[in-house]
């Protein structure tokens, strides 16, 4: 199994950060069996494109919610790291169950 678990859809609130926030967050290493994706369904085309990150965030997006991790944004990423036979990616990673409104990102 290449993730914990597969869902349709976040389970966690809406917390609003922007693609600046994001870049604010350094990114980590995590086990792809530790995540749980967000989406149930990928576009081949995305998958095979090497250059599907060429607009967006080079590191995919994960939220930390009632100590589970979700894989907001990079599912296309973490699959691409899977078939090149890894089991870690490196991810952004928000901390909501640290983050407190008003006080910044928690990483």
């Amino acid at each position: 199994m290449i993730f914990k678990d597969v869902r349709d859809g976040r389970p966690y609130p809406d917390h609003g950060l922007s693609l600046r926030d994001w870049a604010k967050i350094p990114p980590r290493q995590i086990r792809l069996d530790e995540l749980i994706a967000t989406k149930r369904e990928l576009r081949l085309d995305t998958l095979l494109d090497e250059d599907s990150t060429f607009y967006g965030d080079l590191f995919p997006h994960a939220v930390m919610f009632q100590e589970k991790v979700y894989l907001e944004d990079g599912l296309h990423r973490a699959l691409r790291a899977a078939l090149q036979q890894r089991n870690v990616i490196h991810v952004r990673l928000l901390d909501l169950d640290g983050f407190r409104p008003g006080s910044g990102t928690s990483g």
